[in-house]
């Protein structure tokens, strides 16, 4: 695996309850907690990806 460039949620807290985001050349998207950057890792597709950012901006998770 190569470097990744880790970004910040725009939506993150300033209190640290953030996610970050990193795209890699193997076509992998990853998440991490901010917090806890060494712990559990979380890598979806771009088309799983691209389903999951329109869900969020559709408002389909509003009601969690």
């Amino acid at each position: 695996m190569t470097s990744e460039d880790w970004r910040k949620s725009s939506y993150s807290y300033v209190n640290g309850d953030c996610i970050e985001v990193a795209r890699n050349m193997d076509g992998l998207i990853r998440v991490r907690d901010s917090k806890n950057p060494s712990e559990s890792l979380l890598a979806v597709g771009r088309v799983q990806w691209d389903a999951f950012v329109g869900d969020v901006r559709s408002g389909e998770y509003d009601h969690w």
